[in-house]
């Protein structure tokens, strides 16, 4: 083959015809490029010739085990599609994966074949990278035969379509104990990202690199020299960083997934934001309290809704609004003179007026111009895995949607697991969502006439089980369900779109596992452990606290601080500190006069308050591990001390003070799978792919998105599915080349942007709808 006719070739052929007499051409381009390039190092002796000979070879050897797999997929695949005009599911995503593949071996071995020659043909390096992709087919190889087992164990249901969900005729063990015997590393490595768009691929290695790099200072192996000698390897050294990854995500627990997933709220990641999105004119923490809440049903009678109590007792619930305009009705909108401070008002608790204070405090007063209600509103849930993040971690999308929607956003921050299992989330993000009907003209700026849920990944599943929820009291429901890569089915299911995971460089099948035995395995605990009815001191006491205590432990940090309303100003500059003193001082007594609390009323317990205060902000900066909100922080970590001089990276203490040690198990011979053998209840709040017909079929219109290289991809298709047999108005989108949770990522790829955009097309489609 000549170098021009081998650069002819196009890299974007197309596979979107299966096998027949003639194989794809980027087969038969690799193919020729292989048996050319190896004829070439025939001759040639040196071992990385014979290496580079030998892998060539073995290339050559998996296209030939490939084909009839590669064909046999194709032809199934087709049967397990929404519809002809959607075309998407688990077996496609790999055949997709093979493709890839293949394209991605083609460019290497086209460029051994055209530098061969050249005095600076690196031939070490060359070895390696073309070494990588046969490991890379002979893995994917591997997943087509597990791809066959599953389409032999599918059955028919009622639309006539083969199921993707295996049955419990079928122990998804039998797959997961194979798991071992396809080689990972190869996803990790050299290879990392070669499914995804070229302008994720930078972002996913620093990722990996992070993700390596900060398992060294969780896990304290070694010595520090030691760990910090393996972390300069994670940036140079590709096959040293895929073995990390592949060990951690195999064996690290949950705090793990928790605290990396949180690195995102990390100060400079927390900027980004600001930086690469418009401001918005309102972006506010506001904490509802655990208090009585009724709602009308739809027969005109009254319902009590049930105050969030499971698990972890009774304690706020926090919220932020997103508005790029400022409204009537808006908390930020509201003056101290305005307020109407009764019982009412004050059973929103300290932090409602604490909001409405500091804001004022910060930015002189309210700007801008006002507008009038809105008469729409989306009520929102974040992603996370129902372990970590909040709505801080989701600001990069919503930022532009609350802008390109010109309508309030209300983000829920729910309680996470492990520390609040299933239904913990659930109820919580339900007694929000009536809350927001009681208080959309008052609060948020809006008339609630449409109100439409949107959420991501973990999210989205809140979002349904509320709505059936809706269903299950009689109360208003929602007018539309906007859902993003969400899972439906949570239970330990395969699927051939849940393989994924074993690809998956940002939800790898260690970390999916975990959550969901986080979540959903530990639900079934005593809830005898839950709290007493918090009182209204008790509630001041919880504003006061970082955590609602006098500690800070680091296994807090899954669960938002009390506190976390206290966000509308910064306090780092000194002539602010003299406005706080006095507003924190001001507040707190129009609020003895209220509520005629004895201990408020007295000055030097005020003070005592106010300093609290004070020092919070005071000393934001200076914790272990933290999560800044809006223009404040709030403590998730150990406490540090004002006049404490350590300094660290990424979790490394160089003032010689340790914290708790904790060990990366990798020579524990047992396999990763033993441990997740646990049972999953079948609920429909916690699946709601499991809910009855007759409630799934008073949905209202749903709008899903997924991803045809998702692990979650194939819930989607079967809801779909489901739903539209029950004769529900649904819409499935599959875009290509992005990964699971790829909102976050907007700001860094022109692809997860177009695909935010694409989101928020669907809103207004439902929102006009």
């Amino acid at each position: 083959m000549t170098k021009q006719g081998t650069a002819q070739m196009s890299l974007d052929d197309d596979f979107d015809r299966p096998f027949e007499d003639v194989e794809p051409l980027q087969w038969g381009a690799l193919r020729e490029l292989c048996n050319a390039s190896s004829e070439y190092f025939a001759s040639h002796q040196d071992e990385n010739s014979i290496r580079i000979r030998a892998a060539l070879t073995a290339i050559l050897d998996h296209l030939v085990q490939l084909q009839p797999l590669y064909k046999e997929i194709s032809r199934i695949a087709p049967m397990f599609d929404l519809d002809a005009q959607t075309p998407g599911n688990g077996y496609r995503s790999f055949l997709v994966l093979i493709d890839k593949c293949i394209i991605h071996s083609r460019l290497i071995c086209h460029q051994i074949y055209c530098q061969k020659d050249s005095i600076f043909f690196r031939k070490s390096y060359y070895m390696r990278e073309v070494e990588a992709c046969s490991q890379l087919l002979a893995s994917l190889c591997t997943c087509l035969e597990h791809l066959q087992t599953l389409y032999s164990w599918s059955e028919h249901l009622s639309d006539g379509k083969p199921s993707l969900f295996i049955g419990d005729n079928h122990n998804p063990h039998e797959i997961l104990n194979k798991v071992d015997s396809i080689n990972q590393y190869c996803f990790y490595g050299r290879c990392l990202g070669f499914q995804f768009h070229d302008s994720l691929k930078p972002i996913l290695k620093t990722i990996m690199v992070c993700m390596a790099t900060f398992s060294e200072a969780f896990y304290a192996n070694g010595t520090l020299l030691a760990r910090c000698a393996n972390s300069v390897k994670y940036m140079l050294d590709p096959e040293v960083r895929a073995r990390r990854i592949v060990d951690v995500s195999q064996r690290a627990d949950i705090s793990f997934c928790q605290a990396f997933w949180f690195l995102n709220e990390a100060d400079l990641a927390r900027r980004l934001p600001a930086i690469t999105a418009p401001s918005l004119a309102i972006n506010q923490i506001i904490s509802i309290p655990p208090e009585e809440l009724t709602l009308l049903t739809l027969s005109g009678s009254t319902v009590s809704i049930p105050i969030p109590s499971s698990h972890v007792g009774k304690k706020p619930i926090h919220v932020r609004l997103f508005s790029s305009k400022r409204r009537l009705g808006m908390l930020s909108f509201l003056s101290l003179n305005s307020l109407q401070l009764s019982k009412n008002y004050c059973e929103t608790s300290v932090s409602l007026l604490c909001s409405t204070c500091f804001s004022q405090v910060g930015s002189g007063g309210v700007a801008g111009e006002l507008h009038g209600l809105s008469n729409e509103l989306i009520i929102h849930c974040h992603g996370g895995g129902f372990v970590a993040q909040t709505s801080l971690s989701h600001e990069t999308y919503l930022r532009d949607w609350a802008i390109n929607l010109g309508i309030p956003i209300l983000s829920i921050d729910y309680s996470l697991a492990p520390e609040a299992p299933f239904p913990r989330a659930l109820e919580e993000v339900l007694y929000a969502y009536a809350w927001s009907l009681n208080h959309a003209s008052t609060l948020l700026g809006s008339t609630a006439q449409k109100i439409v849920f949107a959420g991501d990944s973990a999210g989205a599943n809140l979002n349904l089980g509320v709505t059936l929820k809706c269903l299950q009291l009689n109360i208003r429901k929602p007018d539309g369900i906007f859902m993003a890569y969400t899972p439906v089915l949570v239970d330990f299911v395969l699927s051939p779109s849940r393989l994924l995971c074993l690809t998956d460089p940002l939800l790898p099948m260690g970390f999916l596992l975990r959550c969901l035995k986080a979540y959903a395995a530990e639900c079934s605990k005593s809830e005898s452990e839950s709290f007493a009815e918090v009182s209204e001191s008790d509630l001041i006491a919880l504003a006061l606290s970082p955590n609602g205590d006098e500690t800070n432990d680091a296994h807090k940090l899954a669960s938002l601080p009390s506190d976390s309303t206290l966000n509308s100003v910064t306090l780092t500059e000194v002539d602010v500190c003299d406005n706080f003193h006095f507003t924190s001082l001001y507040f707190l007594n129009i609020l003895s006069n209220v509520t005629g609390t004895e201990h408020l009323q007295d000055e030097a317990k005020s003070q005592e308050y106010v300093n609290k205060f004070f020092d919070l902000y005071r000393n934001c900066g200076k914790t272990n591990a933290s999560t800044h909100v809006g223009n404040g922080t709030i403590n998730t970590g150990n406490n540090v001390s004002k006049n404490d001089k350590s300094w660290s990276f990424f979790g490394w203490s160089l003032s010689g003070r340790h914290r708790e040690s904790r060990e990366l198990d990798i020579e524990n011979v047992k396999s990763p799978m033993e441990e997740f053998i646990f049972t999953v209840p079948r609920d429909p709040y916690l699946s709601p792919y499991l809910a009855a017909d007759h409630l799934l079929a008073q949905l209202p219109p749903v709008k899903m998105l997924t991803l045809e290289l998702d692990p979650c991809l194939d819930d989607s298709v079967m809801f779909a599915r489901k739903l539209r047999s029950l004769g529900v108005l649904v819409t499935l989108d599959i875009l290509p080349g992005l990964p699971h949770g790829f909102l976050n990522l907007t700001p860094v790829s022109k692809e997860a942007s177009e695909g935010s955009d694409l989101c928020v097309k669907r809103l207004q489609e439902l929102l006009a709808s």
